[in-house]
């Protein structure tokens, strides 16, 4: 893997992971400044409910803003309903001047695999919400994963995110961890993220591909034996960095799969009571532990669950 990138983009190294975020940046003094927030639980009766209230909440940014609108789309259980409903939408006029005015992103990504390989994020993501939503959004960009350069490419990606004007809506889950931390995109705990940095490339463990492939299974994704051995084979998973989670507008988190993965349970308790420091130092230290903090710091989500994450 190269070290080349985009220009105005710094590389970062923390052990095994590599971050990218904005030359000059102050870390120690970003930190510092964000105010630590309480996060309210919205509970729905189902995970159609939460999907509803997902879609809603792009027709309430679309309603608020007159020019176009930057989305990161959630991989997972936790978007489902919603891709199927936008889906849906896509399949009538209904939503055509919304679904025109939508430039879709991705937040994470195994890597090196090819754009057509089944376990892909990305053939997930065709698969429910279907050709025609793909046809009708304004413009639709993932991170590449057959580059020779996954690093320059993921610079590009960062730069062509932040020409946009930025993130409007960021979708996101909570990925349970051990000891009940917690992981948003692919900021797994230990990574060394910090919170001016806006992607990074995290080392990838055998268990999570074998997690990830046994999930796509039960999704019903369609997954040949070369598509199966080369997921096997990724080294990386690529994903937005806390820059990206604390600059998006608005931040809408779901939880619908406790009942499947009860150690969210345990995640989710510790998101919402853990006390965070004031002290710089020791904050850097909760949120490496516990990437899933960085949602305390962000002072606009809304947190979508369903009765049996509490």
């Amino acid at each position: 893997m190269s070290t080349a990138r985009a220009d105005g983009i710094r590389r970062r190294v923390a052990g095994n992971n590599i971050w990218l975020g904005h030359n000059g940046a102050d870390e120690r003094q970003s930190l510092a400044c964000l105010k630590v927030q309480q996060i309210s639980p919205c509970v729905l009766e189902s995970e159609a409910a939460v999907g509803r209230a997902m879609l809603q909440e792009i027709k309430d940014a679309g309603a608020a803003k007159r020019d176009d609108l930057v989305i990161i789309l959630l991989g997972g259980r936790g978007a489902q309903a919603l891709h199927r409903l936008l889906g849906e939408m896509a399949q009538t006029g209904e939503g055509d001047r919304l679904l025109g005015r939508l430039h879709v992103f991705t937040q994470d990504a195994l890597a090196p695999m090819r754009m057509n390989n089944g376990l892909s994020f990305v053939r997930d993501f065709e698969r429910l919400l279907g050709k025609a939503f793909f046809e009708k959004v304004k413009s639709f960009t993932c991170m590449r994963t057959d580059a020779a350069d996954l690093e320059t490419e993921l610079a590009l990606y960062v730069e062509k995110l932040e020409s946009l004007g930025g993130i409007d809506l960021l979708f996101l889950g909570l990925g349970p961890e051990q000891g009940g931390a917690s992981h948003l995109a692919y900021i797994k705990p230990a990574s060394g993220a910090t919170a001016d940095d806006v992607a990074g490339m995290i080392p990838i463990s055998q268990s999570i591909l074998e997690h990830h492939i046994a999930k796509f299974k039960a999704g019903g994704s369609v997954v040949s034996e070369a598509d199966e051995a080369e997921c096997r084979g990724a080294t990386h998973i690529l994903t937005l960095g806390p820059a990206a989670i604390l600059g998006a507008r608005r931040i809408v988190q779901s939880v619908v799969d406790a009942s499947t993965a009860p150690a969210k349970r345990e995640s989710y308790r510790r998101l919402l009571e853990t006390e965070i420091s004031d002290d710089a130092a020791t904050r850097a230290s909760q949120l490496d532990e516990n990437p899933g903090l960085w949602l305390r710091l962000h002072g606009n989500v809304r947190s979508l669950i369903l009765a049996d994450v509490l």
